[in-house]
């Protein structure tokens, strides 16, 4: 298994064998667009995202040292204490450990639900907690958010133009981010994932990554795409096409590699320790490292090829490929001819010798 993985890695290398992201780049491209629309419209259908209280407000109590962690046995003791609390959430959120989540309660009405839960769980009045968090919390953690990814995306901009010296990497690069970001964003609204302030950081982390793997195939064609003009062997869509491919294995080994962390993370965290910040977090890295490797592959790359190939210079170089390949021109006809120096003749003389 190994050995062919590595052969499959060294034909990517070499280009015996080769997927084709440029050849089929507008196909990519329209199909990238209509997954982000698509991912724009789901929490339009369906009324909005799944905010956590700290975006929305409300009370929530925590119930510890619990026996039975059914969630029912909660709403049931929230409905008979306060039957007008909305948005009402039990879960279990560690071992032992209780969460109970619902719309803005009164006074009394938070100590009738203390009580209720006491008794509903059968524990003590110190292993219940309450709290109240005010929607304001969340709107300035959005707006904060909302902020960081303007300047993230301001200064990636700048940064990939000076590095790579041509702004259409630059804006290449972002629209990877844009379908990373909007796709995974779609993807929790789909699935009707709880977005939390946890899961908001773990969206501006995956932009990091989405960024990195960029980076190192733009490296690639950057180096590939170096000296195109000067050989009549490849056009500069398949110098692109063969830098993606020499990129690929690696780009699928970090992915895997970044992949087993989180994924213990996340195994750990909502299996072991129940809903909380580290499923949140890990959660929204798993699924983001997914999709940013994708959207590396179909859409940052083959967006850059489709902003390049219609450049004068690379057309011209591309139609003397052609003509080379159809045996119009050879690779004589652009090259000066080697001048060899001549040999030098030199007498040699051989006295006899009489023994």
């Amino acid at each position: 298994m190994a050995n062919k993985l590595a052969q499959f890695g060294n034909d990517l290398h070499s280009g015996q064998k080769s997927f084709g992201f440029v050849a089929n780049r507008k196909k990519w491209a329209v199909l990238a667009l209509l997954i982000v629309v698509a991912a724009a419209l789901v929490p339009v259908l369906r009324g909005g995202f799944n905010l956590g209280i700290e975006f929305r407000g409300g009370s929530e109590f925590t119930v510890s040292s619990v026996q039975q962690t059914a969630p029912a046995i909660g709403e049931n003791a929230i409905f008979t204490a306060a039957p007008e609390a909305s948005d009402v959430r039990v879960t279990n959120i560690a071992p032992g450990t209780m969460r109970a989540q619902m719309s803005e309660l009164t006074d009394d009405q938070t100590l009738a639900v203390a009580s209720s839960l006491r008794d509903a769980y059968a524990v003590s009045d110190a292993e219940v907690t309450s709290s109240f968090v005010g929607p304001t919390w969340g709107a300035d953690v959005t707006r904060q958010a909302l902020w960081g990814l303007v300047w993230f995306v301001t200064l990636v901009m700048a940064g990939m133009a000076l590095y790579f010296r041509t702004w259409k990497m630059a804006v290449s690069a972002i629209a990877g981010l844009i379908f990373t970001v909007v796709t995974t964003v779609g993807l929790y609204a789909l699935i009707g994932l709880e977005i939390t302030p946890s899961a908001i950081i773990g969206f501006l982390t995956i932009l990091s990554y989405s960024l990195y793997d960029t980076v190192v195939v733009f490296d690639k064609i950057r180096e590939n795409t170096a000296r195109a003009f000067e050989g009549k062997d490849k056009t500069f869509g398949e110098q692109i096409n063969l830098a993606i491919n020499q990129t690929l294995v690696r780009s699928i080994n970090t992915s895997i590699v970044g992949l087993l962390p989180v994924g213990s993370i996340l195994f750990i965290g909502s299996l072991m320790l129940g809903a909380g910040t580290l499923k949140d977090l890990s959660l929204a890295l798993f699924i983001g490292i997914i999709v940013g490797t994708l959207g590396t592959l179909f859409v940052a790359a083959p967006v850059y090829a489709w902003l390049r190939l219609g450049e004068k210079a690379i057309v011209e170089h591309d139609a003397l490929v052609e003509k080379h390949r159809r045996g119009e021109i050879t690779e004589e006809h652009n090259e000066q001819p080697v001048t060899r120096p001549e040999a030098t003749m030199q007498r040699i003389e051989v006295n006899n010798i009489n023994l």
